[in-house]
């Protein structure tokens, strides 16, 4: 079975892209665990707007994705013991290591607590973190990376479902049936409010994992999108250009219809995005390189490392008296520089730390697997 590089090019510029999102988060207007001097509601606010729709579908997509060519080669058993080893660890040690420092940020930051983190410590536990600025400490989803719990649980939930019935799509597919599959989003993002994650319900984030296993990896459905590359783009501008500017004018706040057709616009706005990108990919990114080889192995370990980094600088700068263009560009600068410090000259060393950030252990077995592929495929 070949390798599609255009998914791990996208994983890789996906996770860079979840790194600067963030680094917006510390100058926008909207609630976050550290807050700059000055926020941004235009400029900034805007790009985080338009990130936010498309950014963490694309992880679920490529999770569904993953999961239908894993279970080509797996039994469900084993299917599931990678995803609980290579999430659950991960989470485990976030929840327990790398967000404890980030409440205590938070709590500071937002005047909820004077003192040393050493004193605040002893009180991670009490209370669970629901929100931003609450009262409860202990963070069970380990913040940012609740991505990996909710993926984790939707892998347990669907195994039935994927190991009973395989992707199967008809060659009588037509170009325009590619947005009948946007209904389902539009509609739940209307009317379904359960846990609201990343910028979307949890909801929507259970279909696209679906259709990433049932639609975007199968060949027959990417090459009905590869037909409709234009109408796909201006569908994702128009929606794009609709949905900033309602959001930012207080659409959400001017009545059930306007916010209702916000709401549909926003999920029409994912989708399409979605299709862009996925098309693009695969017409433009499917070759690899040393970037590549070595940007695929690095990403899991750059987002869990991410977040806790990006707080960390933003808390120890939010009061100096920059600008907000020289500030971002500091954090973005230096955040960058500590994480691949830390991941090139501590993680990808020892054996037991790869483990902890969702990497195999053995790092001249990965070495040796990813050079077999390559020579197979080439």
């Amino acid at each position: 079975m070949k390798r599609r590089y255009d998914l791990d090019w996208i994983r890789v510029l996906a996770t860079i892209a979840v790194f600067i999102y963030h680094c917006f988060m510390f100058f926008n207007p909207w609630a976050w665990h550290v807050k700059n001097n000055q926020t941004d509601p235009t400029i900034i606010t805007g790009i985080s707007l338009f990130m936010s729709v498309w950014l963490m579908p694309i992880f679920f997509a490529l999770s569904g994705i993953n999961s239908c060519y894993a279970l080509q080669r797996r039994t469900g058993k084993q299917y599931l013991k990678e995803r609980l080893t290579r999430l659950g660890i991960p989470l485990l040690f976030g929840v327990l290591i790398l967000t404890p420092p980030q409440i205590y940020m938070e709590r500071v930051s937002h005047g909820q607590f004077s003192g040393s983190f050493f004193t605040w410590f002893p009180h991670y536990f009490d209370g669970v973190y629901l929100d931003i600025g609450g009262t409860g400490n202990f963070a069970f989803v380990g913040l940012h990376l609740w991505y990996l719990l909710v993926l984790t649980v939707f892998s347990l939930l669907t195994l039935p479902l994927f190991l009973k019935k395989k992707p199967s799509i008809s060659r009588e597919l037509k170009p325009l049936h590619l947005y009948l599959l946007a209904i389902p989003l539009m509609l739940v993002t209307s009317f379904v409010d359960i846990v609201n994650l990343g910028g979307w319900d949890i909801s929507i984030y259970l279909i696209i994992f679906l259709y990433g296993y049932f639609f975007l990896a199968n060949q027959t459905f990417i090459e009905v999108v590869q037909k409709m590359p234009a109408f796909n783009m201006s569908v994702a501008m128009v929606t794009t250009i609709v949905f900033v500017y309602g959001f930012m004018t207080g659409m959400t706040d001017a009545g059930v219809g306007a916010s209702i057709f916000l709401a549909c616009v926003k999920g029409l706005n994912g989708w399409s995005w979605l299709l862009v990108i996925f098309t693009f990919a695969d017409s433009k990114l499917s070759y690899t390189n040393k970037w590549l080889n070595y940007g695929n192995e690095a990403s899991m370990p750059f987002y869990v490392l991410h977040q806790p980094i990006i707080v960390t600088v933003g808390f120890f700068i939010a009061e100096y008296d920059w600008s907000i263009q020289f500030k971002l560009l500091f954090i973005i600068i230096t955040a960058f520089l500590i994480i691949m410090f830390i991941y090139q000259f501590v993680i990808i060393k020892v054996s037991f730390i790869r483990i902890l950030f969702g990497m195999k252990g053995n790092r001249r077995k990965t070495i040796d697997i990813q050079t077999n592929i390559q020579t197979e495929e080439h």
